[in-house]
């Protein structure tokens, strides 16, 4: 069976940077861990036979920023989110359209083909058993992202053997 491809930092940095419409910078950090009163979003992504394949799990400040962004809403508006520590509707929806877009960093040819399942977004309650795949060791990607005008966030991408 196919393996899910680990997207590079480039592949990650050139996705974002088009998608939102400015420049983004990326640098490697430490895994982004669950922690009590910091919201994290975390996406799911499956293969055809709705197996596991990925994870993006995002902090609070990337979640905000990056649904800013992407529909151009004033950085404010993050700042705000990010303050009382929810996104509302609006922000969920957009960053929604970041990772759901993002299932295309996993799609290369030769590798499974993977589909944005479900968003758990900052915030909300995220299954245990989801959650305790975040910290998964092996193949993942954890980045620090500055997204030009909104300010930084962190994510990471794992992948799920």
């Amino acid at each position: 069976m196919a393996e899910t491809h680990l997207p590079t930092t480039k592949e990650t940095r050139d996705l974002l940077s088009g998608l939102l419409g400015r420049d983004v910078t990326l640098v490697p950090c430490p895994p982004l861990a669950p922690r009590p009163g910091a919201p994290r979003t975390v996406a799911t992504y499956v293969d055809d036979h709705f197996g596991l394949r990925a994870i993006i799990a995002c902090d609070l400040e990337f979640s905000a920023r990056a649904g800013a962004a992407l529909a151009l809403i004033p950085a404010p508006a993050a700042e705000a989110a990010i303050e009382t520590k929810g996104l509302g509707d609006n922000l969920t929806e957009n960053l929604y359209e970041v990772l759901n877009v993002a299932a295309s960093l996993f799609n290369v040819p030769g590798a499974v083909h993977v589909r944005l399942l479900e968003l758990h977004a900052a915030g909300t309650a995220i299954p245990p058993q989801v959650e305790s795949r975040i910290l998964t060791l092996g193949r993942r990607e954890d980045l620090e992202v500055n997204i030009t005008g909104y300010g930084p966030g962190r994510l990471s991408v794992v992948i799920i053997s």
